[in-house]
């Protein structure tokens, strides 16, 4: 019958020529019966390299599933290591472009893990550490003490180093030494004679809680009182460690940080290579208080990272070791037998590596994830996607494909936090400068060898990428610039919000289900042609303003 002013003769459109249509109501029902398949792909079916060849991210879409609730109801805890997890899948590269001390801090406060890069000198690199550790404390156990004999000048000089003002004053200038004062920011910041000492200036109208008092109870004395400081003491009025009120502060503003559950510290990482100074190195960093070490290398399967595995698991248990990076399960397999803790999975995705041009060697990002991810994870080894990462959907699909993290260069690189200098390009954008460690600007750069002939010997780029003793360097990454992004206290959690937007539309609460439906083949994937990465990105408009949040 014909469609007449908008009428229909029947309540339901023939759509099927010769068949009745069925009641709406038994769609769930004909679903089931009638379809017993998924629609889409699973992992493996997508990621068979013999049918599909090596796929990347843009290479395909995860389908979407169920939506049966709010977005912050997704949880985004992860394991970075067998032993630690963290609240966000998100760690910054060891680059030195990209993270030292203050990304390693709020990367940290953010819920991720920021990777301290290592083409500096040992010294620099444990100071960076130890930046990180002190930044945020529960009951500070090695606090910072001053002795009468120290002169206020010396105070101000220790302001400046720490970055923190408040010092308590001990009688022989050590813990557990009866306490006398505090010399705050307050009573040093216009005192004019600096070489006066610190009791002239101190304060000793203290507020201070009894050795034994928990931290909850302490927090509320601190709370209470209109003090920056509380001096725990024993019973005769030595002091035994102490709390901080801009700590306090700290956990209210950040409660998704990365913290260790006993010392409330920040959760600090950093890289180091596979060369027997490193051993040198690593002591440093573990003096400083380093939790997480990651052997950098372009190819981790080597008999240089295996031995090194072994030599610090042995001395360093305590401390646990991300070995890579590796692309394929053989590469993994060496390093999970030698007893790694976790493992960065890429080689030559990154955005300011040529790897893959110039040697030949690599394999596409999705291939590598998948593969090398679902072959640990039988062993209780977490992976780490690193490289490729260009956008919020590029962490999903790593983490879709397996990986517990996601590690980030490029994407981090134009946010304040992270050591490049800024400049305004020609077309009249502020850039920030990234490299590369692979470039010959990182490889020829001389901080690490603090100015010594052997520079190159000492260098992290040239480490990584086994040529300290090449006369002549053949460069696997490159120098460029990225656009300003601002600060990661306002990047990273855009990052988060779209990631757990991103697992509300695919129907998983939490990365755990996440990985369980790709496992059990209910997260299903869909390969994309070049014309359907065409219709997925933005087209048709005359001009368009991409603005990601606000």
């Amino acid at each position: 019958m014909p469609l007449t002013n908008g009428d229909v003769g029947a309540a339901t459109a023939n759509l099927l020529p010769g068949k009745e249509s069925m009641d709406f109501k038994t769609a769930l029902e004909v679903l089931n019966n009638e379809y017993p398949g998924h629609d889409g792909l699973d992992a493996k079916t997508l990621l068979d390299s013999q049918k599909n060849g090596g796929l990347t991210y843009n290479d395909f879409l995860v389908l979407p599933g169920y939506i049966g609730f709010p977005a912050s109801d997704v949880a985004l805890d992860t394991p970075v290591t067998k032993r630690i997890s963290l609240k966000t899948p998100l760690v910054s590269s060891p680059m030195d472009t990209v993270t030292e001390h203050s990304m390693a801090i709020h990367m940290a406060l953010l819920g991720g893990l920021g990777v301290i890069h290592h083409n500096c000198s040992a010294e620099d690199q444990a100071e960076m550490v130890r930046k990180v550790k002190r930044f945020e404390n529960g009951f500070i156990l090695d606090p910072v003490v001053l002795s009468p004999k120290t002169t206020v000048g010396e105070a101000k000089l220790l302001k400046e180093k720490w970055g923190f003002g408040g010092f308590p004053v001990t009688e022989d200038g050590t813990l557990r030494s009866r306490l006398i004062g505090m010399i705050t920011n307050r009573d040093i910041q216009f005192y004019a004679s600096l070489d006066d000492p610190v009791p002239a200036a101190m304060s000793t109208d203290l507020v201070t809680a009894p050795s034994g008092t928990t931290l909850a109870e302490a927090n509320a004395v601190l709370s209470k009182s209109k003090k920056g400081k509380l001096p725990i003491v024993d019973s005769n009025g030595n002091l035994v460690s102490l709390l901080s009120r801009s700590d306090l502060m700290k956990n209210l503003h950040y409660p998704l940080a990365s913290k260790l559950p006993h010392s409330k510290q920040l959760i600090c990482a950093a890289a180091i290579g596979t060369r027997p100074d490193d051993k040198v190195r690593l002591q440093q960093l573990v003096d400083a208080g380093l939790d997480i070490v990651v052997l950098d290398s372009s190819q981790g399967n080597s008999i240089f990272q295996v031995e090194m595995i072994k030599y610090i698991k042995e001395k360093y248990p305590q401390l646990d070791v991300i070995g890579g990076n590796v692309v394929t399960r053989e590469q993994a397999a060496s390093l999970i037998a030698a007893g790694v803790d976790g493992l960065r999975i890429g080689m030559g995705s990154g955005s300011a590596c040529i790897t893959q041009e110039v040697m030949a060697v690599g394999r596409p990002q999705a291939a590598s994830v998948f593969n090398v991810a679902s072959f640990a994870a039988r062993f209780g080894v977490p992976s780490i996607a690193d490289g490729g990462i260009q956008n919020v959907g590029h962490i999903v699909k790593g983490l879709a494909l397996g990986a517990s993290t996601v590690m980030m260069g490029g994407l981090l690189a134009g946010t304040t936090e992270s050591p490049g200098n800024y400049f305004v390009s020609r077309e009249g954008q502020l850039v920030k400068a990234y490299r590369g460690m692979g470039s010959i600007d990182a490889m020829e750069d001389k901080k690490a060898g603090a100015g010594s002939k052997n520079s190159k010997q000492s260098n992290a780029g040239t480490a990584r990428y086994f040529s300290e003793g090449d006369r002549l360097l053949v460069a696997q990454g490159v120098s460029g610039s990225v656009l300003d992004r601002g600060s990661v206290t306002k990047f990273v959690p855009y990052l988060i919000a779209g990631l757990q937007h991103s697992l509300q539309d695919i129907g998983v609460k939490s990365l755990a289900a996440l990985r369980q439906g790709v496992l059990d083949g209910t997260v299903r994937f869909e390969l994309r042609t070049v014309s359907a990465q065409a219709e997925g990105n933005v087209h048709g408009l005359h001009s368009f303003d991409k603005k990601l949040y606000s």
